[in-house]
C-alpha cells in the first residue's frame, strides 16, 4: 500500500516552495488571471509540476487530475487517481493571506482513500484515511455536533436574507479550509450552490468525513469522483444531526441555479 509517511512529506515539500513564493512572506508574485475571476500564480505551476513529478513516482499506477494540468481522458481508465489543487485559495495566497492550502487526495473507485491539506502560512497539517479518522498536527479531528439548524455557524463574509439566522465565522479563501473547519467544529455548515470542481473538495470532504461530518452534494447526494465531467452542482458539509435541515434550506435554489454550464 500507498506510504502515507512519504506522502505527507511530498506534500510538506510541496507547500514549502508555495510558502517560498508566498506575498506574505514578501515575495514579489507573478500572478494573471486564466480567465477572468479565476487567478493563478507561478506559484500554482511550480507546485503542480512538483506534485505530479513526485506523486507519479510514489504510486506509478494511479491517474492525475489538477486544477493546474489540461486533463486527459487517460485518468478514467484507472482505478486510483491523484486529485490535486496545488494551492486552494489562490486569492488568499496572492493576496498575501493566510487562507489557502495545498491539497491532495488518493481516490480508489470514485471514492477518496487519503486526503491531505497542508496549510503553512497556518502552520496545519490535516489529513485522513478512510475508515481510519482525520488529524490536525497530530491531533484526532471530532465534527461538529451542532444540533439545531438556526444559529448554526458557517465561514462567510454575508448571509442571504433567509440565511441571517446562521452565525458568521472567519472565512478562509480556501474551500478545502473551509470543509475542514466542519472537521474541527470550528464550523457546524459548509454549503455552495455552484458548479465547483472535484480537485477543490476531494482531499477536504474525506477529513471532513472521517471526522464525524455528513457529506454530500447541494442535494443532499453522494460525492462521486473521477467523473468524465470533474464537476458537481453544490457541496454541503454539515454536523450531521442538521444535514437534512440545510439541504430542506437549500432545496428550492439549489433546483433554481443548477444548470449545466
Amino acid at each position: 500500500m500507498i506510504d502515507i509517511d512519504r506522502l505527507e512529506l511530498i506534500c510538506r515539500e510541496a507547500a514549502r516552495m508555495a510558502l517560498l513564493l508566498w506575498p506574505g512572506q514578501g515575495h514579489d508574485l507573478s500572478s494573471w488571471d486564466k480567465l477572468p475571476g479565476n487567478p493563478v500564480s507561478e506559484a500554482d505551476l511550480a507546485v503542480d509540476a512538483f506534485l505530479k513529478r513526485e506523486l507519479g513516482k510514489l504510486l506509478p499506477a494511479a491517474g492525475w487530475l489538477s486544477e493546474e494540468t489540461v486533463d486527459s481522458d487517460h485518468r478514467l481508465e484507472r482505478d486510483l487517481i491523484w486529485l490535486v489543487d496545488p494551492i486552494d485559495g489562490t486569492r488568499d495566497f496572492i493576496r498575501g493571506r493566510t487562507g489557502w492550502a495545498v491539497s491532495v487526495a488518493l481516490i480508489s473507485g470514485g471514492r477518496p482513500l487519503i486526503g491531505m491539506l497542508v496549510a503553512p502560512a497556518r502552520g496545519e497539517v490535516w489529513k485522513a484515511t478512510a475508515g481510519n479518522g482525520a488529524w490536525r498536527n497530530g491531533e484526532k479531528l471530532v465534527a461538529s455536533r451542532c444540533t439545531r439548524f438556526a444559529g448554526a455557524r458557517v465561514p462567510a463574509d454575508s448571509l442571504e436574507r433567509e440565511d441571517r439566522d446562521l452565525t458568521m465565522v472567519d472565512k478562509p479563501n480556501s474551500i478545502a479550509l473551509r470543509i475542514a473547519m466542519v472537521g474541527a467544529s470550528e464550523a457546524d455548515l459548509v454549503a455552495t450552490l455552484r458548479w465547483g470542481y472535484e480537485w477543490d473538495i476531494a482531499a477536504a470532504t474525506l477529513i471532513a468525513r472521517e471526522a464525524g461530518a455528513q457529506v454530500s452534494d447541494a442535494f443532499g447526494q453522494p460525492l462521486v469522483f473521477n467523473k468524465r465531467d470533474p464537476r458537481a452542482f453544490g457541496l454541503l458539509v454539515s454536523a450531521p444531526a442538521i444535514h437534512k435541515d440545510a439541504v430542506a434550506r437549500l432545496a428550492d435554489r439549489a433546483k433554481a441555479i443548477a444548470q449545466p454550464e
